[in-house]
């Protein structure tokens, strides 16, 4: 069996007698996209900064399959991390701040600069490349940011909150560098809050709520896992009056994307055929289909089933 890249084991962190991490397990694998998901206050940030080396955890191991520097710590040229806060410096120009970032992490001159050049060109920055950081867009520092976290190619990515700022068409290009990276060697914990995002890169997923696990496993694993009930997408021909299905048994949650859509989702194992009785009798129905639960709808009901989210203390 592949040796875990990285393994939590009953992980504890404590803040003013409250623990934003209660015992905490798992393992992330070499190669993988491994999510770290949780609603604000979950512990997800205290996490993140104990295995970045930022806090200590009060109990509990954490351990990684990686070279150690002097300090018995992980070695920094094989890990990486992405701040949730962009910690570039505004006033450098963006090709020598990824150079001078790149040698801190143990690469030449000569490989940083060759890299960096790499790295902007796949980012559709490279004439940007001697401007300063604080001429671009909020979303190309983002850019700029993830360069210069994998820009030597570490084994082991932490990356917080990387789709902040970005607009979709970035967000796109993000999930395709995801892709490479690994591609290239390097296993990548993700911790973020944009659902649909996640679902498209993550190989597995870690949800917490009140510093615990509550749910884990591969996308489809969840699904089944945690069947947040049918979601079925009604399309009107015109615009949908009123609240058509108020009040009917079964009928967990409505939404309406537009004028002319119902997202509805139903009670497991429950009958569709009050739902497209009622929808039928109130306006033109154009088309009907069932869809998949999202990652969305899971994580939403798990955190319902779990009592709801904590107070957005620490984590």
């Amino acid at each position: 069996m592949v040796q875990p890249i990285v393994s939590l084991r009953d992980v504890t962190k404590t803040f003013r007698g409250r623990a934003a991490v209660d015992r905490l397990s798992f393992d992330v694998h070499p190669g993988e996209v491994f999510a770290l998901l949780g609603p604000n206050g979950a512990g997800k940030t205290t996490t993140v900064r104990m295995l970045v080396g930022i806090l200590a955890p009060d109990s509990g191991s954490l351990t990684f399959a990686l070279p150690k520097d002097a300090r018995g710590r992980p070695d920094p040229t094989r890990t990486a991390y992405l701040p949730e806060d962009r910690g570039l410096w505004r006033d450098q120009p963006v090709l020598g701040t990824l150079v001078y970032l790149g040698a801190l992490r143990g690469l030449s001159r000569k490989d940083a600069s060759q890299r960096a050049e790499e790295w902007l060109k796949r980012l559709d920055l490279f004439e940007r490349r001697h401007d300063k950081v604080e001429t671009l867009s909020k979303g190309n520092q983002q850019r700029v940011q993830l360069a210069a976290a994998v820009l030597h190619r570490p084994s082991f990515a932490i990356l917080d909150e990387p789709f902040s700022g970005l607009d979709p068409i970035s967000q796109d290009m993000f999930l395709t560098l995801f892709r490479t990276i690994r591609e290239e060697g390097t296993t990548i914990l993700l911790s973020a809050h944009q659902m649909d995002l996640v679902e498209r890169a993550a190989d597995r997923v870690l949800l917490v709520n009140k510093g615990r696990e509550i749910l884990s496993g591969g996308i489809e694993e969840l699904r089944r896992k945690l069947r947040a009930g049918t979601r079925l997408r009604i399309v009107a021909e015109g615009a949908v009056p009123g609240d058509p299905l108020a009040g009917l048994e079964g009928v967990v949650s409505v939404e309406r994307p537009s004028e002319r859509e119902l997202v509805v989702t139903v009670e497991e194992g429950r009958s569709l055929s009050p739902v497209l009785a009622r929808a039928a009798a109130s306006f033109a129905v154009k088309s009907v289909a069932v869809e998949e639960p999202r990652l969305h709808d899971v994580f939403v009901e798990a955190v319902r089933r779990d009592g709801g989210a904590p107070e957005p203390e620490e984590g």
